[in-house]
């Protein structure tokens, strides 16, 4: 049984307030939440709490948004991203320890962050083919599923993808919120069939639901006001802070 302080329950609500934020707003939120998840209950635990709380938020989104979908973008991932989830499965299975995980993945996102600052100080995305090229969908689409499945922390890897393809702010939501949605519910069985999700989990989901509605309801208000180019900044910026994360630990 999980005994929490009162400090952590407050943690723990704000947390679900940022997830909902996080799916109709500002999406590299949730690698935030991870981390301040995971500082609250055992690591490999927190992820089958924090899974059902995300599909909560991603269902909003993805009624809310529904219109805004790149479905050329989302099929082209397919198969990677089910390759990423069946070897994050496997990583789960037989490690308790996501941390090399987390420190391959955020030298990746650092440095992708650092190539995207640059090229919108030069006034251009990432190189023209880069985006429609198989490699990196290959390789993006992977990470995505592998880093969703060992942490829920896919955030930063899609929000670098979809900037990439210079995609306006509702499609990137839209897309993000189809894209999670999806990948979630594939998890399901799988965490449980590790223990990660159970009874008590679920209770927990259970009185955090009002604070992840609070969330999505400030995000979908939010949005409208945030101009394209600032929204594309603070995306980068909450990336770059959630790898820095992902290094120190």
């Amino acid at each position: 049984m999980f005994e929490l302080e009162g400090i952590h329950i407050i943690m723990a609500v704000i947390s679900a307030v940022l997830i909902g934020l996080s799916k109709t707003g500002l999406p590299a939120l949730g690698i935030l939440v991870v981390a301040v998840m995971a500082s609250i209950f055992p690591a490999r635990e927190s992820i089958g709490i924090v899974l059902p709380l995300l599909i909560t938020a991603d269902i909003i989104a993805v009624i809310y948004y529904r219109k805004s979908v790149n479905w050329k973008t989302l099929f082209s991932l397919i198969p990677w991203v089910l390759g990423g989830l069946a070897a994050g499965f496997i990583f789960l299975y037989f490690f308790t320890s996501s941390r090399p995980v987390e420190v391959v993945l955020g030298i990746i996102i650092v440095l992708m962050i650092c190539l995207q600052f640059f090229k919108e100080k030069q006034g251009a995305p990432l190189p023209g083919m880069l985006p429609a090229s198989i490699w990196f969908i290959a390789v993006m689409g992977t990470l995505a599923g592998f880093t969703t499945m060992v942490g829920n922390a896919a955030g930063p890897v899609m929000s670098i993808f979809l900037i990439a393809l210079s995609l306006p702010k509702k499609e990137f939501i839209g897309t993000g919120a189809w894209f999670f949605l999806s990948v979630n519910l594939i998890k399901v069985p799988m965490y449980g069939s590790l223990g990660l999700i159970t009874t008590q989990t679920l209770i927990i989901n259970m009185w955090l639901v009002p604070a992840i509605l609070t969330g999505t309801y400030l995000g979908i208000k939010f949005l409208p006001f945030i101009p394209q180019k600032k929204f594309n900044m603070i995306i980068l910026i909450l990336s770059l802070a959630g790898g820095i994360m992902l290094l120190i630990g």
